[in-house]
């Protein structure tokens, strides 16, 4: 490109250079500066919109490495989840149930986390959904753990005191087979002996002479001792702890006084026919954590297994009576 400019004359009829102005110069100069300057950030804009520098190439690299990261935890959450599932379904099924202990209701199993919410301070990120919900399994995990491990705390003190519940647990015929005539009925629907109508029987009938000795079928103590002419006659409850309580009903009287403490096969009063009854006979209860259920349930310390299922034959007729 030539230093100069010129410019025929035509008077003259020559070149003559052009001479520009200190003006002219600055304007001109500062136009190529211009139209230069914009051309740069046009190109930088344009380089930093495509083209990562090698810090933002490292960030980006670390963070695929962290969402790779968290997908991983995300499936060693999926198997610690299963695993403690199985543990919880061992602790409810097998471990207490072996202890006659209630299970670990699901909803405190399950239990969320209420209240004000936990995860604001995670929010506002282009990763906050996966943050959030890798922390709030994790939070949800180590919550199932601490109540599982107190549950286990709960079973060791079950084991603890193994030997006193299977003391407590009623376990044996309230009536000796000696001092026995039959087992007049059992649970379920049965005919009323004195009102004739359909009714549900909440125990077991042991029909034996008046006089004969009625056993605690577990350890325990005498919290209620009743004396009546009319319903379930003289009764004896008994508390027997672990949720447990008994009835012995329709008694002549008694033998054991009131807040006594018994021991399974003591003797606490005798057969009646006293109340709403037409003879000789004790009615017996077993109740489970205020709930009455079917005490054949409760004989597996003094009967052989032929004897078992004879008196349940007998007292599953539902034709019987109950008195």
């Amino acid at each position: 490109m030539p230093k100069h400019k010129y410019h025929f004359d035509i008077e003259s009829l020559s070149f003559k250079k052009i001479q520009l102005s200190l003006k002219q110069k600055i304007v001109k100069y500062s136009q190529h500066f211009a139209a230069s300057f914009v051309m740069a950030v046009i190109i930088f804009a344009l380089f930093v919109s495509y083209v990562d520098s090698p810090k933002e190439k490292r960030l980006k690299r670390e963070i695929n490495i962290l969402l790779n990261q968290y997908d991983i935890l995300n499936k060693q959450m999926d198997e610690i989840a299963s695993v403690l599932e199985d543990v919880q379904q061992r602790d409810d099924n097998i471990y207490r149930t072996i202890f006659v202990a209630e299970p670990i209701p699901i909803s405190i199993r399950k239990a969320g986390f209420g209240g004000v919410n936990r995860y604001d301070k995670l929010e506002g990120y282009s990763n906050s959904e996966i943050i959030k919900e890798t922390t709030k399994r994790l939070d949800i995990i180590s919550k199932q753990l601490y109540i599982q491990s107190k549950s286990y705390d709960e079973v060791i003190e079950l084991v603890k005191n193994k030997e006193k519940m299977i003391s407590c647990i009623p376990a044996i015929q309230p009536i000796k087979n000696k001092n026995l005539t039959q087992v007049a009925s059992g649970w379920g629907w049965r005919i009323h002996p004195i009102y004739k109508i359909r009714k549900f029987h909440y125990g077991m009938d042991f029909m034996g002479k008046t006089g004969a000795p009625v056993y605690a079928t577990g350890d325990g103590s005498i919290i209620e001792l009743t004396r009546s002419r009319v319903g379930l006659g003289n009764y004896i409850v008994i508390n027997h702890g672990f949720g447990y309580t008994t009835y012995y009903a329709h008694l002549s009287r008694f033998k054991a006084t009131s807040g006594e403490k018994v021991q399974r096969g003591d003797i606490i009063g005798y057969i009646g026919s006293t109340g709403t009854s037409t003879s000789p006979h004790l009615h017996y209860e077993v109740h489970k954590n205020g709930i009455a259920v079917n005490p054949k349930d409760y004989y597996f310390r003094d009967l052989t297994p032929a004897e078992y299922e004879k008196m349940i034959e007998i007292s599953s007729n539902a034709n019987m009576t109950f008195d």
